[in-house]
């Protein structure tokens, strides 16, 4: 690893007023060093270079700032840099002003940090909580990814884990089975997503998580959201059914085209 006279130098040369050039192969160097274990745990020890990367994402290059978010979704990615990048106070703040931005062109990559720091329950609650400091409700999070075409620049797939992981905590949850916000009724279509595969998950791990909240299971059963016939389409063959084998079926099953194997 570099020495302390290097890491210095290399510093000096991680901000907005260097020439683009040599910040150019600074923030290369970096992303180098985030691409394995050994680097970011040197990292991990240089606070400094952490927020260099940080404040480096609003240069005017394209080309600097991508490459300061691909470190910081490798440096997300490893546990250990968690409570490291959440004690910056810029940090999440700034993530999710850009999120909201929707001309942000890194928006994809912030809901990528975003749900790599979330996966833990002791950052998941750090994230939570900049959202209601910064008065970003989960309201926006929703409408945001409900609203295919937000961002022109960004499919904001990744907000689907995001949700997934925030639903660890009991006010998340507590939320979206909100039986007046109807947020059950407009995740459930993307269970059936097929253009995104992290989009689909994302929504299915949300709703796994909701339903350990047995309080709630008759509601989610009832009609006015009527979960069952989109927990049961994924298990259909592709087989029609003759007219004797449809005879007594239960209506959810002759209701989705007759594919189900299994007996209600």
């Amino acid at each position: 690893m570099l020495s302390d006279v290097e890491a210095k130098e290399l510093l000096s040369f991680l901000t907005l007023n260097t020439r683009p050039d040599v910040k150019g192969q600074a923030t290369e160097y970096i992303l180098g060093l985030s691409g394995n274990r050994d680097g970011c745990r040197y990292l991990q020890s240089k606070p400094d270079f952490l927020k260099a990367l940080v404040t480096l994402t609003t240069d005017p290059s394209i080309a600097i700032v991508k490459d300061c978010y691909h470190s910081l979704i490798n440096l997300s990615a490893d546990e250990t840099m968690h409570q490291p990048l959440v004690k910056d106070v810029d940090f999440l703040p700034t993530l999710f002003k850009n999120l909201l931005d929707p001309e942000f062109m890194f928006a994809d990559r912030i809901c990528t940090i975003l749900t790599n720091l979330s996966r833990h329950v002791k950052t998941c609650k750090e994230v939570f909580k900049v959202m209601q400091e910064q008065e970003i409700g989960l309201t926006q999070i929703v409408e945001i990814f409900c609203t295919e075409g937000y961002n022109k620049q960004a499919s904001l797939h990744y907000l689907g884990p995001l949700l997934s992981n925030l639903t660890q905590l009991p006010e998340t949850r507590h939320f979206i089975l909100d039986r007046e916000r109807c947020v059950v009724q407009r995740l459930l279509p993307y269970m059936q997503y097929e253009a995104s595969t992290i989009r689909r998950g994302g929504v299915i791990g949300t709703l796994r998580n909701c339903c350990f909240d047995h309080a709630h299971h008759e509601w989610l059963l009832s009609d006015p959201v009527d979960i069952l016939p989109f927990l049961l389409l994924p298990l259909a063959g592709p087989e029609e059914l003759s007219d004797e084998e449809n005879e007594g079926k239960d209506d959810i099953t002759q209701h989705h085209g007759n594919k189900f194997l299994i007996s209600l």
